[in-house]
């Protein structure tokens, strides 16, 4: 799956600032970047005018929205996605994956943090960079609030560049972890098997579904 980094921080602190300056720097060296946002805001609520909401009342697990320009998917959700099914989702054909928000899910995070808008956050996993307008004491990697090209330049080297070539392997829906061995064992087998395929050019991506009956 691709990377994923979580901008987290407090309320008016500047996250999707600096997502969006990120966005803007990253694609221009680029890379496909795709973002996730957590709202409260109820996205399934009836609203009659439409007829995707009708799609739902009557059943159906998915609606997509489509016009000429892009599309929405509307899902249903019986319990909070992780931001591993939240990549699923979005898919693999993108280098980075940064949500706002997801403060106490597993991702690594860059947390946003302004002197005038409450201390820093607590008990942050995997914390490696705050973007900040004072010195802080803490041993964690600071950056100014402008400082978008070195942050950039953090996550380019220590997330995208060694995630360029990946294998994902999916159980259940469960990403499964490999040993390198095993890794490389099951990437060489499948990328054998595609190549021996009548009309199978270079292959640049390989993606394989299997759903057996229980």
């Amino acid at each position: 799956m691709p990377p994923i980094i979580s901008i987290v921080g407090r309320s008016k602190s500047g996250k999707t600032t600096l997502i969006e300056k990120l966005i803007v720097e990253l694609k221009s060296r680029g890379y496909h970047v795709a973002t996730a946002k957590h709202t409260h805001r109820d996205m399934t609520a009836p609203q009659s005018d439409k007829d995707s909401d009708r799609h739902l009342r009557a059943g159906s697990e998915a609606s997509l929205i489509i016009d000429p320009h892009g599309l929405m998917m509307i899902k249903p959700l019986q319990q909070e996605l992780t931001l591993a099914q939240i990549a699923q989702i979005i898919g693999e054909d993108y280098d980075l994956i940064l949500t706002e928000g997801y403060k106490a899910d597993d991702a690594p995070k860059i947390e946003v943090h302004r002197k005038d808008n409450a201390p820093l956050l607590t008990d942050i996993k995997k914390l490696f960079a705050i973007a900040t307008d004072e010195p802080l004491d803490t041993k964690v990697r600071q950056f100014g609030l402008d400082d978008v090209k070195p942050i950039a330049d953090l996550i380019e080297t220590g997330f995208i560049k060694p995630n360029q070539e990946r294998f994902t392997l999916l159980v259940n829906d469960v990403p499964i972890v490999l040993n390198a061995f095993t890794g490389e064992f099951v990437e060489n087998v499948t990328l054998a098997m595609a190549n021996n395929l009548k009309g199978v050019g270079k292959i640049g991506t390989l993606k394989i579904f299997l759903k057996k009956t229980p």
